[in-house]
């Protein structure tokens, strides 16, 4: 269940470096980061994005439930992944429009989904229990 943790490090991490780019790309323009950032309402997302996954998984391992493993890894790749389809959408104009990161969002989206329901399931077998 570490690996929850992992994933929450590597998500808080991309939080901070995205609210840095954030802040470079509206407060202290730098052309080259400014040219770097085309579609700052997207990073935005990305940042929210982030944050939510990194609550989630340090949620999840501190809830106290031992959960399967593989849905801990899916919550890890997944919580990190979705928000990255919008960080690489925020540097990419067309980026919508490219088959590899349909896949990739696809294939992000799959594996976040069962994640969260493999520990919906586990969470609600374990409330089951304990009424």
């Amino acid at each position: 269940m570490e690996v929850l943790l992992v994933g929450s490090v590597a998500c808080i991490t991309a939080l901070i470096t995205s609210a840095w780019l954030m802040t470079f790309a509206k407060w202290f323009p730098i052309k080259r980061v400014d040219a770097f950032v085309v579609d700052y309402k997207t990073l935005i997302r990305a940042h929210v994005d982030y944050a939510l996954m990194a609550l989630f998984g340090l949620g999840f391992y501190g809830a106290g439930v031992e959960f399967p493993v593989v849905a801990c890894w899916c919550i890890a790749i997944g919580g990190f992944t979705n928000p990255t389809i919008f960080t690489i959408a925020a540097f990419d104009t067309n980026f919508w429009d490219k088959t590899k990161w349909k896949v990739f969002s696809a294939v992000s989206f799959v594996i976040t989904s069962i994640g969260f329901m493999c520990i919906a399931y586990t969470l609600f077998k374990y409330a089951m229990g304990k009424l």
